[in-house]
């Protein structure tokens, strides 16, 4: 087990470094890179032209511009952003604890949703299209859409938007993993002896399919952080996708590094996590 978590924490370290080398690769080749809208003010036009052109000359070698960003996270501050001027640590830190409030709040609310349905459509003999239906329909409607018209109604808000997709994703799984454990013999045979349903789900159902739920849950944290750009950005969330998108906007390649950095590490713990518990069951 030692061996395995030894070996997870080097294919994460290694994801790092990729997430690094690649980021910073698109960023510095996407088109516009060396542009400012600020070149077509004269006040501001030789000054930005300068500053561009000694961007470009420090820039020309990815290892330079790795070398640079990487002293800024050995430095602790994760380097200086660009569009405002401040380490990059005083713009991650308070936005972090509001991104985490909505992820955490999203992934209960989307959870239980999804399990409560997925346990009421489980348990009868034939499943019909009206528990199926509602999350297809929420799977054909894009992230933006579903924050898009939250907003124009002016009803629901981030939580609400990212718990229905998670709810929606994770019904199907669900179901899918309850409708066939509620087959296997035990369980048959204590539901034809009249065990109570909470005894039945605690003591029966859960240490049966725990490892399945710990690797769905690394899989709803995925789903999160794919709609959390879209949701901060439209439905105004000080928070991390926000300045995700505020710092691609404006070229803030050490931002936008940070926050890359952060999605890729919460991605690779819980992927961490959900094989751990698949080994602690093993075991």
């Amino acid at each position: 087990m030692l061996i395995g978590l030894f070996r997870s924490v080097a294919r994460a370290f290694a994801l790092m470094l990729l997430v690094m080398i690649g980021a910073t690769l698109l960023v510095r080749l996407a088109p516009g890179y060396l542009s400012d809208a600020r070149e077509m003010d004269a006040r501001y036009g030789n000054t930005v032209r300068a500053e561009l052109a000694q961007e470009d000359a420090q820039s020309r070698s990815l290892t330079q511009m790795l070398a640079r960003e990487m002293g800024g996270w050995l430095r602790g501050n994760a380097g200086v952003s660009r569009q405002f001027g401040v380490p990059v640590g005083q713009l991650i830190r308070p936005r972090l604890v509001v991104t985490g409030a909505l992820l955490l709040r999203s992934l209960l609310l989307g959870w239980a949703l999804a399990l409560s349905a997925a346990l009421v459509s489980s348990t009868r003999r034939k499943s019909g299209v009206v528990w199926q239906a509602p999350s297809t329909l929420l799977l054909a409607i894009p992230t933006a859409a579903m924050a898009t018209l939250c907003l124009l109604a002016g009803s629901g808000g981030p939580v609400m938007v990212m718990a229905m997709l998670i709810a929606a994703r994770d019904f199907k799984f669900l179901y899918r993993i309850l409708r066939q454990a509620w087959l296997e013999p035990h369980l048959l045979h204590a539901r034809a002896q009249g065990i109570p349903m909470r005894r039945l789900l605690a003591v029966h159902l859960a240490p049966s399919i725990a490892s399945q739920l710990g690797a769905l849950a690394g899989l709803s944290m995925v789903i999160a952080l794919s709609a959390l750009v879209p949701v901060e950005v439209l439905l105004d969330v000080p928070g991390l996708g926000q300045l995700a998108w505020n710092a691609a906007m404006n070229r803030d390649l050490p931002v936008l590094l940070a926050v890359t950095l952060l999605m890729a590490l919460a991605v690779t713990a819980s992927g961490i996590l959900s094989g751990q518990t698949g080994a602690w069951e093993r075991a």
